[in-house]
């Protein structure tokens, strides 16, 4: 199944349609590190994280894991472990996956710029909770909570979000 999710911030799969955050400067066909756009282009589901403090795996057919205070994410271009889970504390700058907000108690990874990553080209570009207020991401895809869950029910390896130009 495909995901659509459209500049003017929905997110469409198979019946479900719901409400959606994008980054601030919307979508963009080439994607930079740090310019606050959403990729444009079609994207493996590679698979779910959760805070396990905060609720239980989720159901889905993704490949589930939990998220420890040591998980981090690398956003340093110039580092060789550039948009890879690291380990925290780690050299280079890393986002770190265990926050104090719920953005990340339910996030999904996406395939994006990671096989093999290219220096640059973004990093963390995840499928995660939204704020309340729908606010703007970093560049990530975000939905409520409850449309999250009910999203990964039916998700799998073989899905893909497919991240428009146009809505």
């Amino acid at each position: 199944m495909n995901i659509i999710v459209t500049p003017d911030g929905w997110l469409a799969a198979g019946d479900i349609r719901v409400r959606c955050a994008l980054g601030p400067a919307g979508v963009a066909l080439d994607k930079r590190e740090g310019d606050g756009a959403t990729p444009i282009g079609a994207f493996a589901i590679r698979r779910a994280l959760y805070r396990p403090d905060r609720l239980t795996a989720p159901q889905t057919r993704l490949p589930v894991a939990p998220i420890t205070q040591a998980d981090g994410w690398c956003d340093a271009p110039d580092d060789p472990q550039y948009n890879r889970p690291v380990v925290l504390p780690y050299p280079a700058s890393a986002e770190r996956m265990w926050r104090d907000d719920h953005l990340y108690d339910v996030c999904v990874i996406l395939g994006h710029n990671d096989d093999p990553p290219k220096p640059g080209a973004g990093s963390a570009i995840f499928f995660h909770l939204a704020h309340d207020d729908y606010r703007a991401t970093e560049g990530c895809i975000a939905v409520a909570r409850a449309d999250m869950l009910r999203l990964l029910k039916t998700l799998g390896p073989e899905d893909v979000m497919e991240i428009k130009a146009e809505a």
